[in-house]
């Protein structure tokens, strides 16, 4: 579904994402770690369309990606839920997610069984939320979209641990239940790697670990070289 083939991109002349390769398929989910710095939210950028591609090819569904300006790729399936989350803080919970849907499975009884929270404030201002409340809302509207990807960058940042646990089970029923092909980018690894079915490692820009989460959290020697992060067996 998503190729990667030595993709060099950045900003300006500036190089971030450096001799980048990897795929997935669809209904596929990735965990994309690393330490601060390596490339993992500019990755997500370059897939948007948001860094300058210096070179290298994306794939998409079979198409060149590069040729697909940014406004189009979210009707050309792909969701993004960027770190800063910029909901419509002026319009209601129901207006946001209704806002620029486009038809698909995921619709509003859809998105509020998967975030009760949402319903039950879905007549309440964007700016009345609590932060993980937005956090469900940035979520919901891009699957409002129907993406055949979603991209999610650090969704757990600074959310209280409930939340963070809550909005974690919605992550592994997107997943797990409803198939949606996922790539997550996200500081708190066990907790990413324990949802999604591969993990992808950066270093600088470069893929430097490709495998199923099930081999990393066997061998923890990967993590600790590359992320830095030690995490207790069993």
């Amino acid at each position: 579904m998503l190729t990667f083939e030595h993709v060099f991109a950045g900003y300006g002349e500036a190089i971030v994402i450096d001799d980048c390769t990897f795929s997935m398929a669809e209904g596929e989910s990735i965990a994309l770690l690393g330490r601060n710095g390596v490339g993992k939210s500019s990755l997500l950028l370059t897939v948007m369309g948001h860094t300058k591609l210096h070179r290298g090819s994306i794939g998409w569904c079979g198409q060149d990606l590069a040729k697909v300006p940014p406004h189009a790729r979210a009707k050309a399936g792909l969701g993004w839920v960027p770190q800063e989350r910029e909901i419509f803080r002026s319009l209601t919970v129901e207006e946001n997610l209704t806002v620029t849907a486009l038809p698909g499975k995921w619709d509003l009884k859809a998105i509020y069984a998967l975030f009760p929270r949402l319903q039950e404030r879905r007549k309440n201002l964007g700016n009345q939320l609590s932060g993980g409340e937005q956090q469900m809302l940035a979520i919901g509207r891009a699957l409002m979209l129907n993406p055949k990807l979603l991209l999610l960058d650090e969704p757990l940042e600074g959310l209280a641990p409930v939340i963070a646990d809550e909005l974690c089970l919605s992550i592994e029923r997107m997943i797990r239940v409803e198939g949606q092909s996922l790539i997550l980018v996200e500081q708190h690894v066990e907790q990413a790697m324990r949802l999604t079915h591969r993990a992808v490692v950066l270093e600088r820009g470069r893929v430097v670990h490709n495998a199923p989460c099930s081999d990393l959290l066997s061998d923890l020697s990967v993590l600790e070289k590359w992320v830095g992060i030690r995490i207790a067996n069993g």
